[in-house]
């Protein structure tokens, strides 16, 4: 199998870490957090000039038309730079969502503005006991006059204060855990019953709660068909974990490049500490991990569009349960070597040690996933 790059892919990975280098520094980064909103419009508009909130758009759409393999580099890159801007929910997860659904017309009338960066349009869809489990939805919506009436709630929504609209998916049928019954709505979070309960999270994103009061929409806002989502929905689930996976990947990068560049120079003894054997062995345990996650994170990119069901959640379940258990690894063997100060918010690597936290909790844990691949072994 061939694993070199493209020169289109090479160049995409040059210009995505030229911005972040340039545009995108740690004091940055620091000031975007203290704003009011906690991310940049100005920032997600250069994203957008770049071509990257297109990259998951089909071309008919006014997009780039490419896939995961793209998404992969241009993860690994904003991992790097523990990009704040919502790019996983709003320029990953969407679009492959719509693009799974295949309503032309919703796909026709939110894909442009997705691709131009003129509209953040944020998938609802976890609630307070999912825990990786993508058919618990407990929202519902009930058929009216006008339409339908949602009541239900969505929490740790990442980006979901920043939507200009958002995709819910709700119940129209059947028990809470069936695969059957769930269906996928538009709503304006502006709506009448819609509470948005915007915060930053410990890594430094922002999500929301959101809740649904009596909200009604028409229907009209009802996208593909009733009842029929969750395979969508289960498909746009496995290409954000894939990118996840690359994410963490580029951070478990900077942060071995950050630890190695501490050690050259933290002096104990009338030597830097990198000198030290027992310190070298600990690095390189970590450069083994980081690049055993990034064999995985490959495999995740390749299987995420896999049309086996089954073999997807292998595989993405495989590379996940990686990815966390080197994430972990090498963030705590950081924060160790640079002792106490590596926790500390004025260092990077304490971010980055966050980061990685909360990416093994995202879209199902090592343990939840560990039992995942298990389940689809047995069934394989």
């Amino acid at each position: 199998m061939d694993f070199n790059f493209s020169e289109e892919q090479q160049l995409l990975v040059d210009t995505v870490q030229r911005f972040v280098r340039d545009t995108y520094s740690f004091e940055t980064r620091r000031e975007i957090l203290k704003s009011q909103p906690g991310w940049s419009r100005e920032t997600w508009q250069a994203l957008a000039g770049l071509g990257l909130t297109a990259l998951n758009v089909p071309e008919e759409h006014g997009g780039l038309g490419n896939g995961p393999v793209e998404t992969m580099l241009v993860m690994n890159a904003l991992g790097e730079g523990l990009v704040v801007e919502p790019f996983l929910p709003a320029a990953v997860i969407t679009p492959a969502l719509l693009n799974a659904l295949g309503d032309e017309a919703a796909a026709g009338q939110l894909l442009p503005d997705v691709a131009s960066g003129e509209r953040i349009v944020i998938v609802a869809h976890q609630e307070p006991t999912t825990r990786g489990e993508i058919d618990h939805v407990a929202t519902r919506a009930t058929k009216s006059a006008a339409g339908y009436v949602l009541e239900g709630v969505k929490n740790v929504i990442i980006g979901g204060g920043a939507a200009d609209e958002l995709l819910v998916t709700a119940r129209t049928s059947g028990d809470t855990n069936d695969t059957a019954g769930i269906s996928v709505f538009r709503v304006d979070p502006k709506a009448s019953g819609v509470t948005v309960k915007d915060y930053g999270t410990i890594d430094g994103l922002r999500a929301a709660d959101i809740e649904f009061k009596n909200v009604s929409v028409p229907a009209s806002s009802l996208v593909g068909g009733e009842g029929q989502a969750f395979a969508a929905i289960e498909a746009a689930h496995d290409q954000a974990l894939s990118a996840l996976c690359a994410e963490a990947v580029g951070i478990m990068k900077a942060v071995n490049a950050t630890t190695l560049e501490y050690t050259k120079n933290r002096k104990q003894f009338g030597q830097p500490i990198a000198r030290f054997q027992v310190l070298q062995h600990r690095m390189a345990d970590m450069f083994i991990h980081s690049e055993q996650a990034h064999s995985m994170s490959y495999l995740a990119a390749i299987k995420c569009v896999d049309p086996d069901a089954g073999e997807r959640r292998r595989a993405l379940s495989a590379a996940k349960v990686i990815v966390g258990q080197a994430g972990r690894f090498v963030a705590q063997q950081a924060v160790q070597l640079h002792g106490g100060m590596g926790m500390t918010d004025e260092l990077m690597v304490s971010h980055y040690f966050k980061r990685l936290t909360a990416i093994e909790l995202t879209l199902g844990d090592t343990d939840f996933h560990t039992q995942r691949f298990i389940a689809a072994s047995r069934t394989a």
